[in-house]
């Protein structure tokens, strides 16, 4: 399990394993409409065949080493906060490395999601999983643009992604060591 950040930490958040004893958590997420609409998971029913589908996934990258999806858990009050990693993902038939993040609608707007998604930038390029990493990212999804942009990622193209308009934002190691590390 290669790409995840499994006992990393930040200021604020734990990353964990995402397993079953998080179901009855994440089942929030889908709750709120726009989750299931930019993950492309619109077409699914429930609420409950949604989380369902998202933990189906999370157990397949963690078995077949395609990075995966952490838990964030919030260091001072242990609530979980949402979700957080590196994917291998392909997108236009080119194998990419993306920063992946969903945190609870009740913790929007916290900044959560950017400490995670910074996080999981420099870990890969201090790690040297590769030169880029991406975010997917629905072109609807506002909320999820700002975080890429405060990660230091660029909008570089417009793709389809699971049937759905994206826009994909990139950083490059280059650029995170001379103007990121370097301040």
């Amino acid at each position: 399990m290669k790409y995840l950040l499994t006992g990393e930490r930040t200021n604020r958040l734990d990353f964990r394993l995402v397993d079953e004893s998080y179901f009855d958590l994440w089942i929030e997420f889908f709750y709120h409409p726009d989750p299931a609409k930019f993950l492309g998971m619109q077409e699914i029913e429930t609420p409950y065949e949604q989380c369902r589908e998202w933990f189906r996934h999370v157990e397949e990258r963690y078995n077949n080493d395609l990075g995966g999806m952490n838990a964030l858990i919030d260091k001072n009050t242990n609530e979980f906060i949402g979700q957080c990693g590196l994917l291998v993902q392909e997108v236009d038939g080119q194998q990419e490395l993306e920063i992946g993040y969903s945190v609870l609608p009740r913790f929007w707007y916290q900044g959560y999601a950017t400490e995670a998604a910074v996080k999981c930038r420099d870990y890969a390029f201090q790690n040297s999983f590769t030169e880029t990493l991406i975010s997917i990212i629905n072109v609807e999804n506002t909320r999820s643009e700002k975080v890429a942009l405060k990660n230091g990622m660029v909008k570089t193209k417009q793709s389809v992604f699971k049937n759905m308009k994206v826009n994909i934002f990139r950083i490059d190691k280059s650029y995170w060591t001379n103007r990121i590390m370097k301040g």
